[in-house]
């Protein structure tokens, strides 16, 4: 099986805001959670460490993320902030979840900060190993509230921090998801000063708007951790979605799109609890992954970005995905679409692979 990097999975959030342990295998997490709140705000747990083990995901980008008090539906407020000192507190201790994570667990979890963590991580998933392998953790900020000042960023960056996406809906950054707008001012004077420290620039929930100013100002990497294709949801009116001008622009970058394979972005009008899984199947994400590798004239732009766990869960997903281990049938679609072994392993993990070996650190 070729490894997997998942370049979105909100794994401190859940931890944080509904006491998940990501030790446990995502069926034991539905068996202790069933009837409960978690389950009723986040549906069934699709991640799992074991899950990891059997899906070969030796890579995630783990996230920094908080809610926005006006965007906040539920009764549990832990991870909601009302202001940008509670964004940066609660982010900073997101962080530090996974460092605190990576020390009392090291044969499970590792935080990756540079090339050499990588090589390391991955000379281990080259060798059996009967007790499993250490995933990789790459720290990714989703909304950027939580940087009060671009004066923090190299304390951010000292502490792991490796991708800054700057909107999840709309920031004093940039106009985001639900949130349309521009880059603001503040917005352009974080990515110059990004740039200073080759942070990766994540387009994911960015409005196109101030996408399209980012691929044209940001000095650094760019990329699109966790979006799909607007261009197979054409009746869509959210700007959830990545327009073929903004594929191209990452590519032209060349970065990486990942796919996110959640049945409300795959198929316009698609709700739980009034459509069936079965209408999406884990084909329509194998026709986004196509259609970013068609605009590319490659594979070498495609990967994968789940967004697991991340207010949706197995009620949400294609049928054939029960965790995260499932997305090994890709695979078999890959190919009955033409796709060579060399190119599944890069759209699978490979191509996430080839960027953080490139933009990351070296040590």
């Amino acid at each position: 099986m070729p490894l997997i990097v998942d370049a979105h999975a909100d794994i401190a959030f859940n931890m944080l805001k509904y006491g998940r342990d990501y030790t446990r295998s995502a069926a034991e997490t539905r068996r202790l959670e069933i009837g409960s709140q978690t389950v009723a705000d986040n549906e069934d747990a699709l991640l799992g460490w074991p899950d990891y083990q059997r899906g070969q995901v030796a890579v995630i980008f783990s996230t920094i993320y908080a809610t926005p008090i006006r965007h906040s539906s539920s009764n549990n407020k832990s991870q909601v902030y009302k202001t940008f000192d509670e964004a940066h507190q609660l982010n900073k201790e997101q962080l530090l979840t996974y460092h605190r994570m990576t020390d009392s667990a090291p044969d499970k979890f590792r935080l990756i900060s540079s090339v050499r963590d990588l090589n390391l991580l991955l000379d281990h998933w080259q060798s059996p190993c009967e007790n499993g392998h250490p995933v990789g953790m790459v720290a990714l900020m989703e909304g950027a509230e939580g940087i009060r000042n671009p004066s923090e960023l190299e304390e951010w960056h000292e502490l792991g921090l490796r991708l800054i996406g700057p909107a999840w809906v709309g920031t004093r950054y940039s106009g985001g998801w639900k949130e349309p707008g521009p880059l603001t001012k503040e917005g352009r004077e974080l990515l110059s000063a990004m740039a200073d420290y080759n942070f990766i620039l994540d387009l994911s929930h960015m409005d196109e708007l101030a996408s399209i100013e980012a691929l044209d100002m940001y000095r650094g990497p760019i990329v699109g951790t966790h979006g799909n294709c607007l261009a197979l949801m054409p009746t869509s009116d959210s700007n959830r979605h990545f327009s073929d001008r903004i594929i191209e622009g990452i590519i032209e970058r060349d970065g990486v799109v990942g796919v996110v394979p959640y049945n409300s972005y795959l198929k316009v009008g698609w709700t739980v609890g009034k459509h069936s899984r079965a209408e999406v199947p884990l084909g329509v994400v194998a026709d986004h992954i196509d259609h970013i590798c068609q605009i590319a004239g490659d594979s070498l732009h495609a990967g994968i970005g789940s967004d697991f766990d991340g207010g949706f869960g197995l009620q949400s997903v294609p049928p054939e995905i029960d965790t995260i281990a499932d997305l090994q049938n890709l695979v078999s679609l890959l190919q009955a679409r033409g796709y060579s072994e060399k190119d599944i392993e890069n759209i699978l993990g490979g191509n996430w692979l080839t960027r953080l070996k490139r933009d990351l650190p070296t040590s």
